[in-house]
């Protein structure tokens, strides 16, 4: 193992009123996280949980550009659609309740003329190193992936 190259992230928030939230990151233009009406916010932005989701996507994204270029993997697109179940009683304080993703259900839809071998290859490398995928399996999490060749 050679030196720890490490990276910090930053992000900033302020609670704006009720179960909303603005974030800034970097130089960005700050944007609102908030809650579904039915949970009591205001509806104004995503929620958490589904940024997570949203963060998935896009850090699988990242990697699978990364990696094929590593593996001169040549693909013309890449799609992603996922769903997580929470139970609302750990947010609600149930003691021995997760208040986090019970399961997530995660598909790629990759088009591209590669093999069906080297599609699962990619799919492998890409899972072992995608932080946010990571960091719900470490949880526990029991994330199911399907990635479908186009």
């Amino acid at each position: 193992m050679g030196t720890k190259q490490l990276l910090k992230v930053e992000s900033n928030g302020k609670w704006e009123q009720g179960l909303k939230t603005s974030i800034s990151i970097r130089d960005f233009q700050p944007f609102i996280i908030d809650e579904p009406e039915n949970l009591g916010g205001t509806d104004e932005g995503p929620n958490p949980v589904e940024l997570v989701l949203g963060a998935l996507s896009s850090c699988t994204s990242v990697m699978i550009a990364m990696i094929a270029k590593e593996q001169k993997f040549s693909y013309q697109q890449a799609e992603f659609k996922n769903n997580g179940v929470l139970d609302l009683q750990g947010l609600m304080g149930v003691e021995g309740v997760s208040p986090h993703f019970q399961t997530v259900s995660f598909d790629v839809m990759i088009k591209t003329d590669e093999t069906e071998e080297r599609v699962a290859k990619l799919k492998e490398s890409v899972e072992k190193r995608c932080p946010v995928m990571n960091l719900l399996v470490d949880a526990g999490v029991k994330v199911e992936s399907n990635w479908i060749k186009k």
